[in-house]
């Protein structure tokens, strides 16, 4: 089981994609330095088909793309969700999962993804703006990962 704490409308989370980050609880990752420790303890809301219907309905088109943040505790319900949301919603809404582990279950269907972000936090390496970070972000596209990390990074025009 899933458990919503809360959401936002971020820009900056997935490229070109106003996305509605769901911030979920009960992370078994406890990175270091991580910057979202009160998504350590198990509570919140369940994240259930209904609450996904009713933040789908309050946000409508101003949102291009859902990302779950976290679920490392239920990657299949992530997927179910995930899966939940194509039928509900094929062509509207992209779908995006940041798993905080380096390695992504061997059961997981990539093609209920659009983008994957995986990789716990390091402090000393960075996030994904850091040329040095640990994490990836993958574009899914056919059922492969294509790293797109390279978008963060800044380009110094001379």
């Amino acid at each position: 089981m899933l458990r919503l704490i809360n959401y936002d409308i971020v820009f900056q989370e997935i490229p070109d994609e106003v996305t509605l980050a769901i911030n979920i609880s009960n992370c078994p990752n406890h990175c270091k330095s991580c910057h979202s420790p009160w998504l350590w303890e198990d509570k919140g809301e369940v994240l259930s088909e209904e609450v996904l219907i009713s933040l789908l309905e309050k946000y409508g088109t101003a949102i291009t793309c859902v990302c779950f943040m976290g679920g490392d505790n239920d990657p299949t319900e992530v997927q179910n969700l995930a899966t939940f949301l194509h039928k509900q919603n094929a062509v509207h809404v992209k779908v995006a999962w940041y798993s905080g582990r380096s390695v992504l279950p061997a059961e997981l269907n990539l093609n209920e993804f659009q983008y994957i972000k995986t990789g716990p936090y390091v402090e000393n390496l960075g996030g994904l703006k850091s040329r040095q970070t640990n994490q990836r972000l993958y574009k899914i596209t056919g059922g492969e990962l294509n790293d797109i990390t390279s978008r963060f990074w800044s380009k110094v025009i001379v």
